[in-house]
């Protein structure tokens, strides 16, 4: 452990003219904070180019710490994307390829895959998740006993943000008899119990996330927090003084999803504030991202990528993304090659000098050593994108500048040069028919051992699997 620590300082303290700063100060284990949103569109903020929404504390973020061009999460979806994030898998790997069921889960993450919190909390981390939780609701998949000292937020994939209005739906399915109650409207829980929240929820996460981190000042010790917002995900739900920031917005629904993806920008500046007050904003490393592309539907945009939410084309798993930590990463610096949120479990485990334990395989890389010398940390490797549908499957690879992608069942693999062809229109497969082919067999070899689904989000999923005989992958993965 001693080892890893010293060679975590040794790199971010040594110049290299990368994105780290120079500094000659000795680090102690750095506070780290992952500012999760949900379906955030690519162009839906500031320092990615939005021209009508206004995010100021985001943006300031961003002009103080580093951006990244090409970010992406594991899967174009949320409970697979979440699940990769806490345990450095692809979800694949791990029978997670859908979202968790609905409602009455009895399923979730398998417990004997550590989550990235267990491990801090091992190494003497205070551990907080706020928010959206998504990764079972059953006790043994609880936040609390994988590794989160803290918890408040919901166990499922969602909720509505307006207490006056879920309470009393609540209340009503509770005077029926219900027990499958709709979880968008059920209670809030702290640490297991159940609480009486009565602020618009966004505001709700952002409120306990300070708390968390004036709590961890009191403590003494490094601490993880995972601030998992659920706006800008549907329902649709704004209050209105933060749509009236946005007068010129014509669109509803777009004039809706705006006031959400502002109450979340001010609840990170009311974070960062509070990190400055209690006097552990220099030592805190804050990443800030989305869990997949924006939801089209719902007033998202992700310009100038191809398509959304759902999709293995750009739009679907490509993120807005900032590092943020000061005396450390420069202020203003751009990292101009694909990084993985899968690469943050491996990087976060580095910085608190953990020791993994053997055999312990995760699919992605310590960023640490790349973002101080400016290099691709997955130069000629392969990332990948898997999306099963019905009968079939979305498939994406890329590898450098290239990116192969087939979209629905009966139609050709396609090769698009994505660093000079980012909207994905220009298909040169005909051109390179030996790059295409040798990239598709890789992703076939990748895929050999995929786990089964452990769950299907509805039932539908389940019996078409069934019935189609899925995954079918000498279908997937054909080229002639």
């Amino acid at each position: 452990m001693d080892v890893l620590r010293t060679l975590a300082v040794t790199l971010l303290s040594l110049a290299a003219g990368g994105a780290f700063a120079a500094t000659a100060e000795k680090i102690d284990k750095p506070n780290i904070v992952v500012v999760l949103a949900d379906d955030l569109g690519y162009a839906d903020v500031g320092f990615n180019g939005s021209k009508d929404i206004v995010t100021p504390n985001l943006d300031k973020l961003a002009s103080e710490g580093m951006t990244f061009n090409e970010a992406y999460t594991a899967h174009p979806f949320c409970g697979p994307s979440r699940a990769a994030l806490m345990t450095g898998r692809y979800p694949h790997k791990i029978g997670s390829q859908f979202n968790l069921p609905v409602r009455g889960s009895f399923v979730g993450i398998p417990t004997e895959d550590k989550f990235v919190s267990k491990v801090l909390q091992e190494n003497g981390y205070f551990t907080g998740a706020v928010g959206k939780w998504h990764l079972g609701e059953a006790p043994e998949y609880h936040p609390n006993r994988r590794g989160f000292d803290e918890f408040y937020g919901f166990l499922g994939g969602g909720h509505n943000y307006f207490p006056e209005l879920f309470k009393k739906l609540y209340a009503n399915q509770k005077a029926q008899g219900l027990t499958n109650i709709d979880p968008y409207i059920r209670p809030l829980e702290h640490n297991g119990k159940e609480v009486e929240e009565n602020e618009y929820i966004t505001d709700a996460l952002s409120r306990e996330g300070v708390n968390f981190v004036r709590k961890a000042a009191e403590t003494g010790k490094p601490f993880f927090l995972y601030l998992a917002y659920n706006a800008p995900h549907s329902p649709l739900q704004a209050k209105q003084e933060d749509m009236a920031k946005f007068p010129d917005i014509k669109d509803k629904d777009r004039r809706t999803y705006a006031g959400m993806v502002y109450a979340m920008d001010r609840g990170v500046g009311e974070l960062v504030d509070t990190l400055k007050s209690t006097g552990q904003l220099d030592n805190t490393l804050i990443v800030f991202f989305s869990d997949n592309g924006g939801d089209k539907r719902y007033g998202a945009n992700n310009d100038p990528l191809r398509e959304g939410k759902g999709s293995v084309f750009e739009g679907g798993f490509r993120t807005p993304m900032v590092m943020h930590w000061p005396k450390q990463i420069k202020a203003g610096s751009r990292f101009e090659h694909p990084v993985k949120a899968l690469d943050l479990f491996p990087t976060f485990a580095s910085l608190a000098g953990a020791e993994l334990e053997p055999g312990n395989k995760l699919d992605g890389k310590n960023l640490v050593p790349f973002l101080k010398s400016g290099e691709a940390p997955h130069k000629d490797e392969l990332i990948f994108a898997l999306r099963h549908r019905g009968s079939y499957s979305d498939a994406a690879v890329r590898r450098n500048e290239w990116k192969a992608v087939k979209v629905g069942e009966n139609t050709p693999w396609k090769l698009f040069n994505i660093e000079q062809d980012k909207e994905e229109t220009r298909d040169l497969a005909d051109k390179h028919p030996l790059m295409l082919r040798d990239m598709v067999r890789e992703m076939e070899v990748w895929s050999w051992d995929n786990a089964q689904p452990g769950w299907f989000h509805i039932h539908k999923e389940g019996a078409l699997w069934r019935q189609h005989g899925m995954p079918r992958f000498d279908k997937t993965f054909s080229t002639d």
